[in-house]
């Protein structure tokens, strides 16, 4: 018999759309982390929007008695629990005065993540235009690749207070415009948007039949005061668009993988339908500890904010002591911080993590306009956050040298 393993065998080659999606940029990021440590280094991480900080003891308390339940242990609704899509609706309503209907107008997901891409799928057809922020979460891009779709950037300037400026938009791209998202309180830059700004985008929307989303993931991590709005809090919302929250940064659950989908019934109806084809939902112990957390005190949440205000507090200091130029964010756990002279934002990533140990992610992983920054989060303990700002200072003497 001829033997098989003489021959070389070819590669299996993967499909076009996914030759089309560039790499992921935390997966490049972590290479350079596993070569720091490897060389011995002590890596202080920056880099991962996943709070370091544990669920809280009720939480995990109710999922305990949930997985005990032989009645969970079954395959769940493909649009999650009414009871926690219940909980979802009840959230709402009193977080941001928002009446929503529970079994048309919210979808449990398997984190943001999850209903975020698949809605690209839902909508986006070859050849649709899609309005992106730039910066902005690596999975807009990626997804609307993947579906197909063209990306169209709308810049985020510091001058504008990183929101996009919707009078600047083609208005050929505007009027073909399938799909529009944003993230606001917003990874990466830290920025928030109030209500006159979703206003806007609504009307923009309702002009031109363009569906929208908002990543609204980071609304509880908000300090000194400032509490984030809802875009479903505009009249006329529901018509356009949808929203996705996340118990993921609001109560540190991000890896037990539980969010939902809200809004307009139509573009949920679409979501499901292709969700129903991919996944089977949340496993229903996690939705009942999902139960649990939102519709419980909501002590835990404060507590957390806390905890994040100063650590922001810490970082910011640190940074700007060191003689790097940012912005004190009202929300989310990240600082947008300019890089010195002389760098563009992986060079001066790179340096970062060679010279001090100190990971950070390059502004342009985010998109074009991230160019020229560095994204901080500000997710380990204070201590470390001090000592990566006492490192960040050596470092940038010793480059200035």
């Amino acid at each position: 018999m001829k033997d098989m393993r003489s021959k070389a065998r070819p590669g299996i080659p993967s499909s076009k759309r996914l030759e089309a999606i560039p790499p992921y940029l935390f997966a490049r990021i972590d290479t350079l982390k596993q070569e720091a440590r490897a060389r011995g280094m002590d890596v202080i991480d920056l880099t991962v929007g996943d709070p370091d900080r544990p669920t809280p003891g009720h939480i995990i308390e109710e999922l305990q008695q949930a997985a005990l339940d032989v009645r969970n242990h079954h395959y769940p609704p493909y649009q999650g629990m009414l009871e926690f899509r219940r909980s979802v609706a009840g959230w709402y309503r009193r977080r941001f005065g928002v009446r929503l209907d529970p079994e048309r107008e919210v979808l449990t997901l398997i984190g943001a993540k999850d209903g975020i891409s698949h809605l690209f799928w839902a909508l986006v057809d070859p050849g649709d235009i899609v309005l992106l922020p730039d910066p902005g979460y690596p999975v807009y891009q990626a997804q609307t690749v993947v579906a197909g779709g063209i990306p169209y950037y709308m810049p985020l300037l510091e001058k504008n207070g990183f929101l996009p400026d919707l009078r600047k938009i083609d208005p050929q791209v505007a009027k073909a415009a399938k799909l529009m998202c944003f993230c606001y309180p917003n990874n990466p830059t830290g920025a928030v948007a109030d209500i006159s700004f979703f206003r806007k985008v609504v009307r923009f929307a309702r002009k031109h039949g363009t569906a929208v989303f908002n990543d609204l993931v980071y609304s509880e991590l908000c300090y000194d005061g400032y509490r984030p709005g809802s875009l479903l809090q505009v009249e006329g919302a529901r018509e356009v668009a949808i929203e996705f929250h996340s118990l993921s940064k609001t109560y540190n659950m991000t890896g037990w993988r539980i969010g939902a989908a809200v809004g307009n019934a139509d573009i949920l109806a679409h979501l499901l339908k292709i969700k129903a084809n991919c996944d089977s939902s949340v496993f229903q112990a996690v939705q009942w500890a999902g139960v649990r957390a939102l519709s419980s005190s909501q002590a835990c949440v404060e507590e957390n904010r806390k905890a994040f205000q100063e650590r922001r507090d810490t970082l910011y200091r640190g940074v700007r002591d060191a003689g790097l130029v940012c912005q004190k964010p009202k929300a989310t756990f990240y600082l947008w911080v300019k890089v010195p002279k002389g760098y563009d934002s992986f060079g001066f990533a790179e340096y970062l993590l060679r010279t001090t140990g100190v990971a950070v992610v390059p502004g342009a992983g985010f998109g074009p306009s991230g160019e020229g920054y560095v994204r901080m989060a500000f997710t380990v303990p204070k201590e470390r956050l001090t000592e990566a700002a006492r490192r960040i200072a050596k470092g940038l003497k010793k480059g200035r040298r």
